[in-house]
């Protein structure tokens, strides 16, 4: 696995990159199967767009509640770790366990667990950054994570469509054929964990008192005072809070709008699969022109990318061929866009306090996660139009813009 400017990576950097691979294949299902096989099991006259973005708020404000809390208790020694393999493995069983119920609200429960548990050991990931490599190369770590994520996660999703769509020439019909899909996504996220549990270890940590309670919600005030008092930190949060909301709501809804609109699920879960082979060389490329341009201006470029891709989406989007076009355009950016902004949080925040500051980090992307498929939901319930809920995330892109653009440099 070779480095974005020829330098050989460590084994912990690769045992780091590897978790990516490892999640990204439930993160690639639960955005393009799944979401399909969930229009299975509701009632007729339903509308698919509405009850998976209630699902999506709901794991997204759990999670947004609890994060800052367990991110200051993994910060002490010892602990990154356990709460990593703890969120890794039970949402692991959880998604295998998905294939059980045969109803919509049994399926969105357990969906719920397994998408905090999956976005919950993200959180302990990106913290681990700090840990499995050095500040000069946070850029081309963290992207080529998300970069080998992509592609890598493919196989057990190529595999997995296989299975549902052509196992009726085995005697498998769609329903078995999504059992084994989450099972073998289970086996795949919990294989590509191993490397980091046994190769990265917490080197940057608090030492642990006697009243882990108190001295955890100590920690949490001074945190919170000093993300207030650093401009630099604050803009950034507040620009990554605005932003992130629309790169996670087209990541979670676009299968779910596809569907509204009528568009054929065969080409809805082949148009998000190419989405994965753009994001590979994309991300890396991504690396590269954040070394030569800086962060900053990398994540200018696709903030304002993503607000032209809302607006193709909300005014264009209608047939299968612009969905294949607008999958595309988030495979250029997507991964950038998100390795970028882990990266660049990761160099303003000190190292022994990484899992509390991510934990902050996870809040203002879940309540932004939480704002923008609420805000398409409500709005496509109001008017019966998906496109309207689309089209009322776009300001979110430009709020997002001006706070980074106002951030100063380093």
């Amino acid at each position: 696995m070779p480095g974005l400017l020829g330098k050989k990576l460590t084994r912990q950097e690769r045992s780091w990159i590897m978790y990516d691979v490892g999640n990204s294949a439930f993160v690639l299902l639960s955005t393009a199967l799944i979401p399909v096989y969930f229009a299975s099991l509701v009632e007729e006259g339903s509308t698919v767009v509405v009850a998976w973005g209630y699902a999506e708020t709901i794991a997204s404000l759990i999670l947004a509640l609890l994060m800052p809390f367990l991110g200051s208790l993994a910060d002490l020694q010892g602990n990154k770790k356990k709460f990593f393999v703890g969120t890794v493995g039970t949402g692991a069983v959880a998604c295998a366990a998905l294939g059980i119920p045969a109803q919509a609200l049994p399926f969105l429960v357990v969906y719920v667990v397994a998408a905090i548990m999956l976005n919950g050991s993200m959180v302990f990931y990106d913290a681990f950054l700090v840990d499995a490599t050095t500040e000069e190369n946070y850029d081309e770590v963290s992207s080529l994570g998300y970069a080998y994520g992509y592609i890598g996660s493919c196989i057990p999703f190529i595999i997995s469509l296989v299975i549902v769509l052509f196992g009726s020439s085995f005697g498998i019909d769609m329903a078995l054929g999504m059992k084994l899909a989450f099972l073998i996504t289970a086996l795949w996220w919990i294989g590509f964990s191993i490397p980091l549990i046994r190769n990265v270890h917490q080197s940057h940590f608090k030492p642990a008192h006697t009243h882990v309670i108190k001295q955890t919600f100590a920690g949490l005030g001074r945190t919170m005072k000093k993300i207030i008092k650093d401009k630099r930190l604050r803009l950034f949060m507040l620009a990554f809070f605005f932003y992130i909301d629309g790169v996670h709501t087209i990541i979670k809804m676009s299968t779910s709008y596809g569907t509204d609109l009528g568009i054929d699920a065969t080409q809805l879960v082949l148009a998000l699969l190419v989405t994965q082979f753009v994001a590979f060389p994309s991300a890396i490329a991504y690396g590269r022109l954040a070394n030569k341009f800086g962060t900053k201006r990398m994540l200018l470029v696709g903030v304002f990318a993503y607000f032209c891709i809302t607006g193709f989406a909300a005014f264009f989007l209608r047939t299968a061929l612009e969905f294949w076009i607008l999958a595309i355009c988030v495979g250029m950016f997507q991964g950038g866009i998100q390795a970028l902004s882990r990266s660049e949080f990761g160099k303003l925040i000190p190292k022994e306090n990484a899992n509390e500051y991510y934990g902050f980090f996870d809040i203002f992307g879940k309540y932004a996660a939480v704002m923008g498929t609420f805000l398409v939901s409500l709005f496509t319930q109001i008017t019966g139009n998906a496109s309207v809920g689309v089209m009322s995330i776009a300001v979110l892109f430009v709020l997002g813009f001006i706070l980074l653009a106002r951030m100063p440099e380093q």
